[in-house]
């Protein structure tokens, strides 16, 4: 048995949870006087890379998707999903196939990759809905090619994002849902009868809401406003302080609630690395600032982001005037949701914890502890 000590974002009040067999065996009160926080270990549906590692730049190999989980584990990220975004048939089956190596490699990077994020190639190809997605590679939905693609990886694909503005959408939609597969809508420039249409096949998220959309948009109806109105449909968030104003967060998530919010960090290659100018294989020439903004250089727009998890639960407070229990809720509870029930503190849940410092105005979490099935990792 292994126990672990820290503070109840929600209470304040210092609880110890004893750990065995990989689950959470107890939580009972704790020691006075612990400054630490104690949390269910962050949940991202939404990672492209971090620290260099690009799952989207081509010959990924399964050394490289380890090193990605490890990367995220010491940032307080004990679940994600790997994102992989619009690109050829083959380029996304073969990074399918080296996730599904690296899983089968490593039982500590099986359970921190519970599944696969597709982000496209069914999408808008529209310049704005379609944001930084390569429009030659954008195409209509294929279950045919949906299912070579869980054939790459032995069914790993759980989240599908694309926009429903194609008339084979629906029943695309219909079929991945009776499969188990969640759908999401972003990049989008449907129309309310066709977010409508989606949903009543069984969508239930939205890609990072208010980003991957048209710059200019008719004040009503469009998009945004139909799934922020659509209760079926829960909305994950880019709270990096650039994706979205906090003004916009903070009235998005009153419109979504507690429950129907997450936060993503969206993260690409470059998060994690020193500021300065950078040449990728998506994007070009971009510049990536001190302050975590990744942007396409000389222009005012965004070419990913580079914030890890951990910065954006902490920006969240401040941007929504939040607590950092609700912040947490938004990266651990909700997200976990959709994975099986992941990001739980509660006892028989799996032993995936952290311990961290924070204080009100800090635009970070501090990990201290990160516990992966009870068992404490670098």
């Amino acid at each position: 048995m292994t126990r672990i000590t820290g503070r109840d974002p929600a209470t304040g009040r210092s609880l110890a949870v004893t750990v065995g067999d990989g689950r959470i065996a107890a939580i009972d009160p704790g020691p006075a006087g612990e400054a630490a926080w104690l949390s269910a270990g962050l949940v991202d549906l939404q990672v492209n890379g971090f620290a260099g590692i690009d799952l989207n730049g081509g010959d990924l190999q399964p050394d490289a998707v380890a090193r990605l989980a490890a990367v995220l584990r010491a940032n307080g990220v004990t679940t994600f999903l790997p994102t992989l975004i619009t690109a050829s048939e083959a380029s996304i089956t073969a990074a399918l196939a080296a996730i599904a190596a690296a899983r089968a490699a490593d039982p500590l990077v099986a359970h921190a990759i519970p599944a696969v994020h597709v982000e496209g190639p069914h999408i808008s190809p529209e310049d704005g809905p379609r944001g930084a997605h390569p429009r030659d590679q954008v195409r209509p939905p294929d279950l045919a090619e949906f299912e070579r693609w869980q054939a790459a990886c032995g069914g790993l694909v759980g989240l599908v994002t694309l926009s429903p503005h194609d008339e084979a959408a629906p029943d695309y939609i219909r079929t991945l849902a009776a499969r188990g597969v969640h759908v999401a809508i972003g990049h989008t420039d449907a129309s309310p009868a066709q977010i409508a249409a989606a949903v009543e096949a069984g969508a239930v998220l939205s890609t990072h809401l208010g980003n991957g959309i048209a710059a200019t948009l008719p004040r009503h109806p469009n998009p945004i406003w139909s799934q922020l109105a659509e209760d079926r449909l829960t909305a994950s968030f880019i709270a990096d302080g650039h994706h979205l104003p906090a003004e916009v967060f903070k009235a998005m998530l009153r419109a979504k609630g507690p429950d129907r919010a997450v936060l993503v960090s969206d993260a690409a290659a470059l998060g994690g690395l020193p500021p300065g100018l950078y040449d990728q294989p998506i994007g070009g020439r971009v510049e990536l600032t001190a302050d975590g903004r990744l942007g396409v250089a000389g222009t005012p727009f965004l070419a990913g982001a580079a914030r890890p998890l951990k910065q954006d639960v902490a920006l969240a407070i401040e941007m929504a005037g939040i607590s950092l229990a609700d912040a947490l809720r938004l990266a651990t509870l909700n997200p976990g949701r959709f994975l099986g029930g992941r990001g739980v503190l509660a006892v028989g849940a799996p032993a995936d914890l952290i311990c961290f410092r924070w204080a009100p105005g800090e635009r970070d979490l501090a990990i201290d502890t990160v516990l992966v099935l009870g068992e404490e990792r670098p």
